[in-house]
């Protein structure tokens, strides 16, 4: 599999003329299919690939990892670009996605407008499904492990008023290899432990080259704050260190001061992947 980074909130030193934004897109090239998840929040994403030799056009099909702007948005310009491909996410009631703090409300979620204007290029999943052969969505994630803190800050409405985000919008893509699996967080707002768990509890004994996406360790990104103290953060490098993985790509939400403490206790089984690094996995 090649991994390219098409949007991430930092990039490549060298690669100033690729846009970044607080959002994530990541490519995938396997098993002769070309795979889209993510697609940030604007068209940054497409801008992006077409200098990095990604052919948003001849991608075959995409997967929205959770209803966050950050994720989702930038979908409307691939659907334009990309006139074949179904995007898969969860399905979910009519819901309104906020980010809350200190008085400061935002709206945070999917564009609206896109559910009905391609509705027909829509394909809503809510259980595990193989997309394609090999390629799975999991809906029914692990709740082993507490949530990430930094969900504090996220809240729904769906009508009954505002209530904290229990991430039932989220899903796992996983992709079976012959030689082991990549597995796709997205956010991992339900925590990473638990997206790693599920994978696991469905694929026995099989082993997992890559976990890929953001961990959500972050508090307030504006601020690059840390969604929990350096002890507990610790602590979940010290559980992913004992997991059955060989490396772990991450950015995003994960959060800078956050990932330089996951770093300190994975060593090189974790790597930064910015807006414009490639990987063969």
């Amino acid at each position: 599999m090649i991994l390219t980074s098409l949007i991430d909130n930092k990039r490549l030193n060298h690669r100033s003329d690729l846009a970044i934004e607080r959002g994530l897109s990541i490519h995938a090239s396997t098993m002769g299919k070309s795979i889209l998840f993510d697609a940030g929040s604007s068209r940054a994403f497409c801008d992006n690939a077409a200098l990095l030799n990604v052919d948003i056009k001849e991608v075959d099909v995409a997967i929205i990892s959770h209803r966050h702007h950050d994720h989702c948005n930038g979908i409307t310009h691939f659907l334009e670009e990309n006139l074949k491909a179904q995007v898969y996410l969860r399905e979910c009631e009519d819901t309104h996605y906020f980010f809350k703090t200190w008085g400061f409300k935002s709206d945070v979620g999917l564009n609206k407008q896109l559910l009905s204007k391609a509705s027909n290029r829509l394909t809503f999943i809510n259980k595990m499904t193989e997309i394609l052969p090999n390629i799975f969505i999991i809906t029914d994630l692990s709740h082993q492990h507490a949530q990430p803190k930094g969900n504090q800050y996220l809240f729904t409405d769906a009508g009954d008023g505002c209530k904290p985000d229990t991430f039932d919008h989220e899903l796992l893509l996983v992709i079976k290899e012959e030689d082991g699996l990549i597995v796709f967080t997205g956010c991992a707002h339900n925590g990473v432990l638990n997206m790693i768990d599920t994978a696991l509890n469905h694929f026995p004994n099989t082993r997992i080259k890559a976990v890929v996406g953001g961990f959500h360790l972050v508090g307030l990104p504006l601020f690059n704050s840390m969604g929990a103290t350096k002890k507990q953060i610790e602590d979940v490098g010290t559980l992913m260190l004992d997991l059955p993985v060989d490396k772990f790509y991450t950015g995003h939400c994960t959060g800078m001061k956050a990932y330089n403490i996951l770093k300190g206790v994975l060593g090189e089984r974790l790597e930064y992947f910015p807006t414009g690094r490639s990987v063969n996995i």
